[in-house]
């Protein structure tokens, strides 16, 4: 972890240097333009942004306006990850350039005009303007990616199941996950995404985790009203995320903490959500049985908790002669670590937690989003033998107010 963290503050700085570099390097190229004074706004927002990050958790966002939260957290992302790519393409110039100096002079070493040696090797124009180009783009991307936070996409998957008992087959389900409501600046919006829930027709209705990003008074009266119209035939189920804990607010007292997390449960109850602490629910359809399978947040990675208990969700269960299981679990390092190995009664995991970032590329050709690199299993479908996972990428967003590339998601997976 220590060595992960070194490594991103080396890039980070990195990344500034060269942000400097190529905007001096632009500047100074200038005619009638006020160098310094570009600099200087340069340096001020570079300097406001590190600052209002380290101080991020002091910053009293509930005071402000949400438009203004929005283009504060779009810039300043934006912002730092321009100068990563700026830094790529730098990093390419000064290769090029080192490659140039070292064949120069090998080429030149026995040549009496050492001053050819000597000389600087000037950076790319190309390479230069490329920079600005994609760091520009980068920047504006992420402007426009607000605009996409309430962009619902519905992705239907049919998956085959050998152990799927006649009676279910084509069995239809929806799963969001990750709603974050205290995220949400827009009432109708969010409403517009239960229509489309609703539109699908679902047989039952699954929700993956965190309904809230810290405090159950995020779910106002308005957002109960909303989510409480999913209905459908066979019930909404439900189960917590890492956030719907209350882990990461400080609490004046330990019992303030238990009462969020009771005053959650009940918002769930509320809306008429059946939400499932470590336990299964049975289907039966002409004596034919699948299972629901609902545990608390267990996440493999050190710094998320681990409150699952899946022996005891599935316990009995074999007694119950069930041939086929969906597992709710919000974490999707939960597979791997557990589930596959030691639980191959569980058929289909459903999770969430990864948002697919809210950043990336997600087409048909090309599947890649930087949480890639922490998650093995970070958005869609996956399977290994007999057992599937599917991972949504998430209804609402958490941090960026925004979806650059990787759009809020709602699933339709029909078991055939």
């Amino acid at each position: 972890m220590q060595t992960r963290f070194i490594i991103i503050l080396v890039l980070l700085a990195l990344a500034e240097y060269y942000g400097y570099v190529l905007v001096r390097s632009m500047v100074k190229n200038m005619s009638n333009v006020p160098r310094l004074s570009i600099l200087g706004v340069y340096i001020t927002l570079t300097v406001f942004t590190w600052f209002s990050f380290i101080l991020f958790r002091q910053i009293h966002w509930a005071n402000l306006p949400h438009m203004i939260r929005n283009i504060y957290v779009a810039f300043g992302m934006g912002w730092v990850v321009a100068k990563l790519v700026v830094m790529l393409v730098m990093l390419i110039d000064d290769i090029r350039r080192l490659l140039t100096w070292l064949v120069t002079t090998m080429t030149l070493s026995n040549s009496p005009n050492t001053d050819v040696i000597s000389n600087p090797i000037e950076r790319s124009l190309f390479l230069k303007r490329t920079a600005v180009l994609l760091g520009g783009l980068t920047l504006t991307g992420f402007f426009a990616g607000v605009s996409n936070r309430y962009r619902y996409r519905v992705r239907t998957v049919k998956m085959n199941f050998k152990s799927l008992p006649a009676s279910f087959k084509g069995l239809k389900i929806v799963q969001i996950s990750d709603v974050h409501t205290g995220s949400f600046d827009n009432h109708h919006a969010v409403a517009h995404g239960i229509d489309r829930i609703l539109d699908q027709k679902p047989d039952i209705i699954f929700f993956t985790g965190d309904l809230v990003n810290n405090v159950a008074t995020e779910v106002t009266e308005k957002f109960q009203e909303i989510f409480s119209r999913l209905k459908a035939p066979l019930g909404v189920y439900s189960v917590l995320g890492n956030h719907d804990y209350g882990d990461y607010v400080q609490w004046e007292s330990k019992e303030d903490k238990i009462r969020n997390l009771e005053d959650l449960k009940g918002i769930h109850h509320k809306m008429g959500w059946r939400l499932m602490m470590n336990e299964h629910i049975v289907f039966e359809r002409n004596n034919e049985k699948i299972a629901v399978v609902g545990i608390e947040n267990w996440g493999a990675k050190a710094n998320f908790p681990k409150y699952g208990d899946l022996n005891k969700a599935v316990d009995g269960l074999k007694e119950k002669n069930v041939p086929f299981s969906i597992l709710l679990s919000h974490d999707p390092s939960h597979w791997d670590a557990q589930i596959r190995p030691k639980f191959p009664e569980i058929n289909l995991t459903l999770s969430g937690h990864t948002h697919g970032m809210q950043f990336g590329v997600d087409s048909k050709w090309l599947k890649w989003s930087p949480v890639q690199y922490i998650y093995k299993q970070w958005a869609g479908h996956y399977s290994e033998g007999e057992q599937s996972l599917y991972v949504n990428r998430g209804f609402g967003f958490l941090g960026y107010p925004g979806r650059l590339g990787i759009l809020p998601e709602i699933t339709v997976i029909e078991l055939v």
